[in-house]
């Protein structure tokens, strides 16, 4: 098998460093202890325990995770992270962990009324989103005669909906029907398709035989069965 320098040196340096934002369920939560919980946040330590180093979190945010991860402030990045232009320019990505798409979130009241990208675009509709993110990138893109605005904590985003504070939220799908769980109040808006197409997937350096092992050991957790008992098991989780 082709050598990988970046395993050589996470090897030899005994640490996984593992970028992660912690705040997008049901991949990456920062819990109020400090400590990190989600299906990624599971792979994490599965994947440190095969290359058979000790793991480390390094927190970072959406708007700053491509430049942290040039900055080399971690070896990988995982987290809900989804692949577009500027990134796979810079990096490679896995096969994906998760194949998904933008749909809307509001309060169960408005399950009927949004469901569509012109019946939220419309003046005195009050979007939110947040930021730095492909969420807010696509309200930018779409939303020109609703009112947006950007909500700068994404771990709190949700709750300006529950308040009455803002009105819809366009994220994607599996978010949106976690945080419909989580909240009575909220509801996954049941449109006819998604309105985006996007993956997510682990982004990391370019480096050919690193991506083969990270395929190789992401495709026996899929095999096995181990991703879906994750994303299972942070489906499930409350809080």
């Amino acid at each position: 098998m082709q050598q990988s320098p970046t395993l050589d040196r996470i090897r030899a340096s005994g640490v996984l460093r593992v970028g992660t934002t912690g705040d997008y369920t049901p991949f990456s939560l920062l819990r109020a202890d400090g400590t990190y919980a989600g299906a990624d946040i599971d792979m994490a330590h599965d994947l440190a325990a095969t290359i058979g180093v000790r793991l480390e979190f390094v927190p970072t945010v959406w708007v700053d995770l491509l430049d942290d991860f040039l900055s080399h402030r971690f070896d990988i990045a995982m987290g809900g992270v989804t692949v577009n232009p500027p990134r796979a320019e810079k990096a490679f990505f896995s096969i994906p962990t998760f194949v998904d798409g933008k749909r809307p979130l509001a309060r169960r009241e408005d399950g009927e009324r949004f469901i569509s990208v012109a019946a939220i675009d419309q003046p005195g509709v009050r979007v939110i989103a947040n930021p730095g993110s492909a969420n807010e990138a696509f309200a930018r893109a779409n939303f020109t005669r609703a009112d947006l605005t950007i909500h700068h904590d994404n771990a709190s985003v949700f709750l300006e909906i529950v308040a009455g504070r803002a009105d819809v939220m366009v994220t994607d799908g599996l978010e949106a029907d976690h945080q419909a769980a989580l909240h009575p109040e909220l509801c996954a808006v049941p449109v006819v398709a998604p309105f985006t197409r996007l993956e997510k997937a682990y982004m990391f350096a370019r480096d050919p035989a690193l991506k083969s092992f990270i395929d190789d050991w992401l495709g026996a957790a899929f095999a096995s069965g181990a991703w879906r008992a994750a994303l299972d098991r942070a489906m499930s989780a409350h809080g």
